[in-house]
C-alpha cells in the first residue's frame, strides 16, 4: 500500500518540475534576448579590431585578461555561455573564455560589499582571490585536457 502512495504521488511531483522548470525558463528567456541584443550591438560598435586588441594571443597575459573581465563583469552562468560564444566567434582565445566564464560567474567585485556586510571581509577577500586564482588554474587545465583529447 505504501507502494501505491508513492507512486499516486509521482506525477504529481513531474507535473510540478515540469511546471517550475517551464516558468524558469520564460523567466530566462527576456534576460537571454537582452543579452543577445546587447551583444549584436557591441559587435556592431566595437570592432572585432579593439578585441584583437585586448587580447593579443598570449595565453598567460589573454587567461589574465578574461579573468579579469569576468571578475568585474557579474552575472549569471546562462548569459555567460553566449557572451562566451561571442567572444570565440572575435576570435579570443580558449584560454582567455574560460577563465571568463568561470570568474563570471563566481568572483563578482560589484557585489563584493554585500558579500562583506554578510561573511565578514577576511572571507571575502580570501574567496575571492582563491576562486581568481583557481579560475586561472581551472582555465588552463580545460584547454589542455581539450587539446589532448581533441
Amino acid at each position: 500500500m505504501n507502494r501505491n502512495k508513492q507512486q499516486g504521488k509521482q506525477p504529481k511531483s513531474w507535473k510540478m518540475a515540469f511546471a517550475k522548470a517551464g516558468k524558469n525558463v520564460g523567466y530566462a528567456l527576456p534576460i537571454i534576448g537582452g543579452v543577445l541584443l546587447l551583444f549584436g550591438l557591441f559587435r556592431v560598435y566595437v570592432p572585432t579590431s579593439i578585441i584583437k586588441q585586448v587580447f593579443s594571443g598570449n595565453p598567460f597575459k589573454d587567461t589574465f585578461i578574461g579573468g579579469i573581465l569576468g571578475s568585474l563583469f557579474a552575472g549569471n552562468a546562462v548569459n555567460s555561455y553566449i557572451i562566451g560564444g561571442e567572444l570565440l566567434r572575435s576570435g579570443v582565445s580558449l584560454f582567455a573564455v574560460t577563465a571568463f566564464l568561470i570568474t563570471w560567474v563566481t568572483i563578482g567585485l560589484l557585489q563584493f560589499p554585500v558579500e562583506v556586510t554578510f561573511l565578514g571581509k577576511s572571507f571575502a577577500i580570501k574567496r575571492n582571490i582563491l576562486s581568481f586564482v583557481l579560475a586561472f588554474l581551472v582555465a588552463v587545465a580545460t584547454v589542455l585536457t581539450l587539446r589532448m583529447l581533441g
